[in-house]
C-alpha cells in the first residue's frame, strides 16, 4: 500500500486527523482480521520463517531477512527467500536473477535477497511456496520477507521488526495511524520481536514498552556498515536514500565521520526522476562532494540510461547490515533452531 506517511502518525497524541479517520481505520482493521481468519492457510512441506512488521513504514525487514539467510547457510541449511517483489511489475511465481533482472520487474529488495540466496517473487505466497517446493533449487527452509498479516501461507516462526525510533506511532490502524492491523491481533501472530534501535546497545522507549506488552522475546539490533567505511571519515558527501527511514542512513553517515553537505530523502522504493538526478549531480558538483546511497537505491538504478545512469556511475553505495549483541543473536538462533526442529519432528 504506497502511502506518504503523515508526520502525525508518529505523535503520541492522535490529534484531529486521526480522530476523523478512526471510522475508516476501524473498518480497515476489521477487514484485515476477517481476511486472516477466513482464509485457510497453505502448510508447505518446508518450514517457513516470516520476517514482517506491524506498520506501513520501513523498519529493516529485508536486512533481517538477509541476516537470517546468511545465518541459516552458516549452520548448513539451504534457505530460499520468498518475497512479493514490491515495486516490480511481475506477479510471479518467478525466480530472480540478480545479474540480469531489473528492479522495475522484480522490485529492489528482491535483487538484494537474490545476491544472498535463491529468491522467488510471488504476490500469491501460496503459489510461491509451491513453486519453491517444485525446485530446481535445493531448499530446507523458506525465509519470507514481509507477509506477517498475509494468511495465504502458514508460518512456523514469525518475527516482527520494529523501528526503535518511531515505534508503533499513535497506535492506530491505517489511515488513522501506521498499523497494518490492530496491534493486539498482530501480536497474536508474532513469535518474536526485533527492535531496530537508533543506537547500538541502547534500549529505546519502544523496546521497554514492547517488553511490557508482548509476552515473547523482544530482541535488539542496529543498522551498521557491512564493510570497512574508513574512507568516509572526513569525506564531504551528498547523501540520498529512498528507504523506509532515510534519516537513519544519513545519521549513520555522520556517525562514521562523513561531512554531509546535503541529504535528499525519497519515499521508500522511489526511483529518482531525471530532474532529481540532475539536481543531485549538480548539488554534488557545487559542494565538491561524493554522492552516496544505499545498496537498495543503487539496485533501482541498475540498467538505467541517460541521466539516471550518470547518477548511478557517480554514486557510491554504502552497504549496511543488522548487528545484534551476542546474547540476542544467540537467542534468536536458538528460537529459530527450535522452530525448525519442531517442524522436522
Amino acid at each position: 500500500m504506497p502511502l506518504e506517511e503523515p508526520a502525525w502518525w508518529y505523535r503520541q497524541e492522535p490529534g484531529l486527523a486521526a480522530s476523523l479517520l478512526q471510522p475508516a481505520a476501524t473498518a480497515y482493521g476489521w477487514v484485515a482480521r476477517q481476511r486472516f481468519e477466513r482464509v485457510q492457510s497453505y502448510r508447505s512441506r518446508l518450514p517457513v520463517i516470516c520476517v514482517g512488521n506491524f506498520t506501513a513504514g520501513g523498519t529493516g525487514k529485508t536486512p533481517l531477512a538477509l541476516h537470517l539467510c546468511r545465518h541459516l547457510e552458516s549452520i548448513s541449511h539451504q534457505p530460499v527467500a520468498l518475497t512479493r517483489g514490491y515495486g516490480g511489475r511481475l506477479s510471479g511465481p518467478y525466480w530472480v536473477n540478480a545479474r540480469s533482472d531489473r528492479a522495475g520487474d522484480v522490485g529492489d529488495e528482491s535483487l538484494l535477497l537474490a545476491c544472498v540466496a535463491p529468491t522467488m517473487v510471488a504476490r500469491d505466497r501460496r503459489a510461491g511456496a509451491r513453486a519453491i517446493e517444485a525446485g530446481p533449487h535445493p531448499v530446507t527452509v523458506i525465509v519470507m520477507d514481509d507477509g506477517l498479516q498475509n494468511p495465504a501461507l502458514a508460518k512456523d516462526f514469525a518475527i516482527a521488526v520494529v523501528d526503535g525510533g518511531r515505534g508503533i506511532g499513535n497506535g492506530r490502524v491505517i489511515p488513522a495511524g501506521p498499523l497494518r492491523a490492530p496491534l493486539e491481533f498482530q501480536l497474536e501472530l508474532t513469535d518474536a520481536i526485533v527492535v531496530n534501535e537508533r543506537d547500538a546497545g541502547v534500549e529505546s522507549a519502544t523496546t521497554a514498552w514492547l517488553r511490557q506488552h508482548f509476552p515473547g522475546p523482544v530482541l535488539q539490533t542496529a543498522t551498521v556498515p557491512a564493510e570497512d567505511m574508513g574512507w568516509l571519515a572526513g569525506a564531504r558527501v551528498v547523501a540520498w536514500a529512498g528507504i523506509g527511514a532515510p534519516e537513519r542512513f544519513f545519521r549513520m553517515l555522520a556517525g562514521l565521520g562523513a561531512v554531509v553537505a546535503d541529504a535528499m530523502p525519497f519515499r521508500d522504493h522511489q526511483l529518482p526522476s531525471e530532474a532529481d538526478a540532475r539536481r543531485l549531480l549538480e548539488v554534488a558538483r557545487r559542494h565538491g562532494a561524493t554522492l552516496v546511497a544505499t545498496e537498495k537505491d543503487m539496485a533501482r538504478l541498475c540498467g538505467a540510461s541517460g541521466v539516471l545512469a550518470e547518477l548511478a556511475a557517480a554514486s557510491r553505495p554504502v552497504p549496511v547490515k543488522l548487528a545484534m549483541a551476542e546474547w540476542d543473536a544467540e537467542r534468536l538462533s536458538t528460537l529459530i533452531d527450535a522452530a525448525l526442529k519442531s517442524r522436522a519432528g
